[in-house]
Order: structure tokens, then C-alpha cells, then sequence
């Protein structure tokens, strides 16, 4: 059988941004796709020259709260953070009163792009991309301040308009999000930025000055404050339209007080990523916020002095903003115009890929020690999820190909690292209840209970039947990696019949020495599991 063509997201809906995928009629027939079939997620595409070209890219952003060089590196369509460093210059600190650049946050962003043009030849990258917001583009010295930094470093900087900061913001939640719709705000120190997405595109767009470094010199006190919030919204709103879907919220300010909310909650996962709020959580944090002791609170969320000193501005934008737009949930993204910039530089076929995956075959080919077997694992545990929707395939399917990435670890901590590695590691395109889930079924790959281990409190993310899959699923991870062996070669194949509750183990001869002691009790421990009576047959 030849490989399917690259697939592409036509169409998505609530949570399955990758439910629906079909094959891309624009792929090229070559000989490099004259593959085995890779099933329904396409075969990997990271080592393929126009991936590759990508794997390490710099990205400098001047923002107007910081300056920041983020380095993207590996498989590129879920790129890894190979370098990441900010340094708070507050280049915008004043400028609505004096229309300059603050002088020492200028002297500040000078040395930080002289340091990250330094860091940038030590790691031999391609030329840094850098990229000025509102602060550069409002400022009266902000062309003066670009040829200063050319002059010094070397470093063209690109002074983007609102709009264009809108696109790529927008932009960087699609490389995390393929296929998703909604509406994208991005606020920095100087400016709020709106997007709309839908289908894997960016529709309309605008900027506003609802930073908050411009806000906090605003007449009038808060209250003078909050009718310039709400007069500003209402023209947005106007501009924008009906905005109702799901709310992507990318920047500094957003993710400081979605640390606060989780504070507030108690919330178990730390990863901001993928964090959902919801209107009600809005209003009972800023009421949090407005209650406390900002010293108290920041160091309790691990948040910087400079940006909780922006959090009250920001948190009073985010109530207007939700209650004008009525959006059905709220997300928090970490990716943003950064990561838009990388998506620019990304082909179309590459864009349409589900990030979660490609992450997982790179995790696969870079440290698994069959690599390739992960994709044997998934087609021999599939029959025991038959009745699995596509958001629940894609989880089985990363999880086999993470089954075996962590074996450098020791034996008493494999199941911990695992775990570890899908709750918090850099992965796009999962929420928090599916990163459990994950995590879960790669912890059962390796030991037979979940009770009595330190991420007990993160189960609670994931209801009691979805614990119970991730169980069959590591349990049969667990029993399918005892038959290893080469990616090409029949293993074996299990059937399942739920209403009999029988489990039927069918083996070639080949492969029936590799079902040794160890192996029955892994087979038994996952027909308990199942519930399930068994049948072991030898085929010949």
C-alpha cells in the first residue's frame, strides 16, 4: 500500500480543531511520499527540506514592556524553544506624556540586541528577523532609535503597523491551533490588537491603544480609566462585529492574571498554554485582584514586580472586553506574534499539520530506541478503541509514539517523566484535560496504578471514564511494547469484543517465543483492566 497523500484541515467545530481531515489534492505525487501508509495523520514532515530550512530560527520582538529573542528549534510545524530570554526595557513608560521613547528603557533595548546579535553568531542561526511594535512605531524618536540599533548591531528592525501585529499574533495561535476560529486579542505595553480567525485564516483586524502603559496616564483616575476602556471597546466592537466564538488571549498582561486565576481556583497544572477561563472566572478575579495585595499576590504567582504593576490596567480591559464581545469560552495562548512570524515562513502543507503529532514523531525519531515502532503500537491497539471520535485518536496515536522516548530514564521514574513530559512540556494542540490523559496513558506504560504518586491532583482534570481509557491504552502500550519488534514486521493483533467483554490475542509463529512469562502478566494485567475473559491463539 502506498502512503496517503499530506492532509489538510478543511473544517473544524468547538474542540476538534483536527477532527476533519482530508487529503490535500494540491500534494505533490513524488517518489518521497512512495511510502507505507501512515494512516490518517500523514507521514512526518520534519525531515523534509523545506521543514528542515526552518529548524532554527531567530526571532527578536521590541516590544513596547520588553524586549524579548526567542530561538525556535527542531520539528518546525510544533517548533521547541531552543533559546528564549526577555529583558523588561518599558520602552513605552511615558510616552503618552513626552511622544519619546523612555530614554533608559532605550538605552536598556540597545544593549539587549547587542546581546542577542552576539548570542545569535555563537549559535551559528541565520540572520535575526526583529520586528518593533506600538512603542517604535507611536514614538517620534522611533526611526531614530532603529538606525541607532543598525548602526551598533547591525539588526534591521521592522516596524510593523497595528494591523500587521494584529495578523501575526493571530497568526502564532494558528500554529498552535490549526483550523481554529474566534477572536484573537494581543495586548502589549502601548496596544491591544484584535483578530478574527476562521479555516486556518485571518480575517479582519484592528489595533487600539488599550496598552496598559498607555492607560496608566490616563486622567481622571480609574474612573476616567474605565470610560476610556469602554469607549474605545465600543468602537472595536463596531469594527469587528459579532465576535462570539472562542477568545484567544495572547500577551504578558494576559498571562499574569490567568496565573492569578489559576492561584485563585487552585488550579493543579501550572501550564499556561491552552488555560481556559471562562466570563464568571473574569469577574471573580479582578474582584481577586482588586482584594489583595498586589506584593503578596505577585510573589505567590510568580509574577514580576513590572508586570503586576500593569495587571490592574489590564484586568479592567479584560472585564470590558469580555463583557462587550460575550465570547463562549476564553484560552490562553503562549503562542503569539513570535510564533507568527515563524508560521509566515512556513509552507502551506506544513501549516496544515497537526502540531501535536508532528512533535511526537520528531520526540520518536530523536530519542525512541526502535524508532518507527510507535506507529506499529498505534495499529495494534487501535481495536481496542473502535468507537474512538478523532480528538480521541490523535491522543492514542501521541501517545504511542511517546511510549518509549523517556526510556533513558530509571526504572522507578520512567512513569513520573513521562507524566511529567506531557503535562508540561512544550507541546501545541492540547488542552489541559487531553495533556492528562496523555500523561496517564505513558505513566500506565510503565506501572500498573495511578494511586499513590504526586500528580494525583491533576487526575481531577480528567473524568473518572477518561482515567479508566488512559489505563486500557498504557496497559496495552505497556503488553504491545514485550512483542518488539522491527516497525515493519506483524506483531500480533488483538480483538476486542466489548459486549462479550472478550479479549482475543491472535500471534504469527514468529512472534509467539516474545510471549513469554512477563508478557502474559502484562496481557492479564490489561484484560482486568478491560474486565475481560481472553483467548490466546497462535496463527500458523
Amino acid at each position: 500500500m502506498t502512503e496517503t497523500a499530506p492532509y489538510r484541515i478543511l473544517h473544524s467545530q468547538d474542540d476538534g480543531e483536527y477532527m476533519n481531515l482530508q487529503p490535500d489534492p494540491a500534494a505533490p505525487d513524488t517518489a518521497s511520499n512512495a511510502t507505507p501508509d501512515w494512516g490518517p495523520f500523514g507521514r512526518p514532515l520534519f525531515d523534509d527540506p523545506s521543514s528542515r530550512a526552518l529548524a532554527r530560527v531567530g526571532v527578536v520582538d521590541v516590544g513596547s514592556n520588553s524586549v524579548r529573542l526567542v530561538v525556535f528549534d527542531g520539528a518546525a510545524r510544533s517548533p521547541a524553544y531552543f533559546y528564549n530570554e526577555k529583558i523588561m526595557c518599558a520602552l513605552g513608560a511615558g510616552l503618552s506624556d513626552t511622544g519619546k521613547l523612555n530614554p533608559e528603557g532605550r538605552v536598556r533595548a540597545l544593549n539587549a540586541i547587542r546581546r542577542f546579535q552576539h548570542l545569535a553568531h555563537g549559535m551559528n542561526l541565520p540572520p535575526l528577523t526583529a520586528v518593533a511594535t506600538a512603542a517604535v512605531r507611536d514614538a517620534s524618536d522611533g526611526p531614530d532609535f532603529c538606525e541607532e540599533v543598525l548602526r551598533e548591531t547591525g539588526l534591521k528592525i521592522w516596524v510593523i503597523d497595528g494591523e500587521e501585529e494584529a495578523r501575526l499574533s493571530a497568526q502564532g495561535v494558528l500554529l498552535g491551533w490549526p483550523g481554529s476560529y474566534g477572536l484573537v486579542c494581543d495586548i502589549g505595553g502601548s496596544s491591544m490588537e484584535l483578530a478574527e480567525i476562521h479555516d486556518g485564516e485571518v480575517g479582519r483586524r484592528v489595533t487600539s491603544p488599550l496598552g496598559p502603559l498607555k492607560l496608566r496616564d490616563i486622567k481622571g483616575g480609574r474612573r476616567g480609566r474605565k470610560t476610556h476602556i469602554k469607549s474605545v471597546m465600543e468602537q472595536l466592537s463596531g469594527a469587528m462585529g459579532t465576535q462570539r466564538d472562542r477568545l484567544f488571549l495572547v500577551g504578558g498582561s494576559w498571562r499574569a492574571i490567568a496565573r492569578i486565576d489559576m492561584a485563585r481556583r487552585g488550579y493543579p497544572m501550572k501550564v499556561l498554554h491552552e488555560y481556559r477561563m471562562t466570563t464568571k472566572s473574569v469577574r471573580e478575579t479582578r474582584t481577586y485582584i482588586e482584594q489583595s495585595d498586589l506584593n503578596e499576590l505577585r510573589s505567590r504567582c510568580g509574577v514580576s514586580a513590572a508586570r503586576m504593576a500593569l495587571v490592574p490596567y489590564a484586568i479592567d480591559v479584560l472585564a470590558r472586553l469580555v463583557r462587550t464581545f460575550k465570547p463562549k469560552d476564553i484560552a490562553i495562548s503562549s503562542y503569539g506574534i513570535r510564533e507568527g512570524l515563524l508560521y509566515e515562513q512556513m509552507p502551506q502543507r506544513l501549516r496544515d499539520r497537526d502540531p501535536l503529532i508532528e512533535s511526537c514523531y520528531f520526540a520518536e525519531s530523536k530519542d525512541a530506541r526502535l524508532p518507527g515502532f510507535g506507529k506499529t503500537l498505534f495499529n495494534f491497539v487501535m481495536p481496542l478503541f473502535g468507537s474512538a471520535q478523532p480528538a480521541q485518536v490523535r491522543l492514542i496515536k501521541a501517545a504511542c509514539l511517546l511510549h518509549d522516548v523517556s526510556w533513558r530514564a530509571h526504572p522507578d521514574y520512567r512513569a513520573e517523566v513521562c507524566f511529567d513530559n506531557a503535562t508540561r512540556a512544550n507541546m501545541g494542540g492540547l488542552k489541559h484535560s487531553e495533556r492528562v490523559f496523555v500523561g496517564l496513558a505513558l505513566l500506565h506504560r510503565y506501572r500498573n496504578k495511578r494511586e499513590g504518586t504526586r500528580f494525583e491532583p491533576l487526575y481531577e482534570l480528567l473524568e473518572e471514564p477518561r482515567q479508566k481509557q488512559a489505563e486500557v491504552l498504557g496497559k496495552a502500550m505497556r503488553f504491545g511494547a514485550m512483542l518488539w519488534m522491527q516497525p515493519e514486521e506483524t506483531m500480533g493483533q488483538m480483538r476486542w469484543f466489548p459486549k462479550k467483554r472478550q479479549l482475543e490475542l491472535i500471534l504469527p509463529t514468529e512472534a509467539a517465543p516474545l510471549y513469554g512469562e512477563v508478557a502474559q502478566s502484562r496481557f492479564m494485567s490489561l484484560a482486568a483492566s478491560l474486565d475481560a475473559s481472553v483467548t490466546v491463539r497462535i496463527r500458523k
